[in-house]
């Protein structure tokens, strides 16, 4: 854990947007992370009757995805009170999936952004699978700690659509009972989902100086890959091991100050058991008063847009004092041993929490977040 200092320019979050199916807004998704209000349900949109598996969580009404990413950034913004001029050179990080209609996404984010918000354009684009959002948050926090930008805007989308889906399938990396359900036992796999996301990070003395309302800060961030298998993780976690350690680092905490993990919790059971043992190994006896629930449950696995839909719910139980159901739950599975949130949301204020996300090709990102 060297190599990492606390940043001198403290990184915060001061707006957030959402679109999911639990609906629109941070506060509906909030509200369904807490209580465990799973949003999967028949996938009408394109034909799966060919399919093991027939579900997924779908926003509620279909959108072209950059206006659902703009969508995002607008709710974003607003709720940051930024100004809708004077924000010449502000940069947007987005992240996206990889496939022929990324660069017209990308336009149509930038052009958007700078006639509402006056954006310098998409800065970024981020198409690293299921840590995409996570990496931009971290490069994000970094650039402010840095003092090269005042604040700096983030983006993500993903929408269900056929072929993404159909490679799931195939890869018989779908839940075949259409529920997610993250470190239990029976658990047989992921369900993907809708989602666009958007946070404003500022700088703390600029967010002060605008009186810019601050909902919590990013007090550490870290990322590492272990190059163990194209799509299965590494058995001990070793890379996400790596991830919270330098996140732990970089924000000066000692592993007993973490009160709750978002845990990235896909529910296969492969990568469930890896994530549990790399928990185990950074926290010890800790682990064992250490709330870990896996929003994904609820919303589904939005792949590159996942790691912002989850800083939100991460955020959102910060704010709120109400850690999220793990939703899904059949019983334990004895390799997992973690405190898992059941039953209802869990009432608790923790000063620092982490959201974790991994990755094919075995890439891991760790997100602290303090309550501000």
């Amino acid at each position: 854990m060297t190599g990492h200092a606390p940043p001198a320019v403290r990184p915060v979050i001061t707006g957030v947007g959402v679109l999911s199916a639990a609906g629109t807004g941070f506060d509906a998704l909030a509200e369904a992370a807490a209580h465990g209000k799973a949003a999967f349900a028949p996938v009408t949109r394109f034909d799966v009757s060919a399919r093991r598996t027939t579900r997924a969580a779908l926003l509620p009404e279909p959108v072209p995805l950059a206006d659902a990413v703009l969508a995002a950034v607008d709710q974003a913004c607003h709720r940051a009170g930024l100004p809708a001029d004077g924000n010449q050179g502000l940069p947007l990080l987005l992240a996206l999936h990889s496939d022929l209609r990324t660069r017209a996404v990308a336009d149509a984010v930038a052009a958007g952004a700078t006639a509402a918000w006056g954006a310098a354009g998409v800065t970024r684009v981020y198409t690293g699978a299921c840590v995409a959002a996570g990496t931009a948050v971290a490069d994000a926090a970094a650039l402010v700690a840095a003092g090269r930008y005042p604040r700096v805007l983030v983006a993500a989308g993903h929408l269900v659509e056929p072929g993404v889906f159909a490679a799931f399938d195939a890869g018989r990396a779908l839940a075949r009972d259409g529920e997610l359900r993250p470190f239990s036992a029976g658990r047989t796999g992921t369900l993907l989902g809708d989602a666009a996301a958007a946070v404003l990070v500022e700088a703390e003395p600029a967010a002060g100086r605008r009186g810019a309302p601050v909902l919590a800060r990013l007090a550490g961030w870290g990322r590492a890959g272990d190059a163990h298998h194209v799509c299965r993780p590494e058995p001990d976690g070793a890379g996400a091991v790596r991830a919270i350690e330098a996140a732990l680092a970089r924000a000066g905490l000692d592993p007993a100050e973490i009160g709750y993990v978002n845990a990235n919790g896909t529910g296969s059971p492969l990568a469930d058991r890896a994530e549990a043992s790399a928990l185990r190994r950074v926290f010890g006896g800790h682990v064992e008063r250490l709330p870990v629930s896996s929003s994904k449950a609820v919303h589904g696995h939005a792949l590159e847009a996942s790691a912002l839909l989850e800083l939100a719910v991460t955020v959102a139980a910060l704010r709120d004092g109400r850690l999220p159901v793990n939703a899904g739950w059949l019983g334990p599975d004895p390799d997992v041993g973690l405190d898992l949130v059941l039953d209802g949301p869990r009432a608790a204020r923790p000063r620092y929490a982490l959201t974790l996300n991994s990755a094919f090709g075995g890439a891991n990102t760790a997100l602290l977040v303090a309550a501000r």
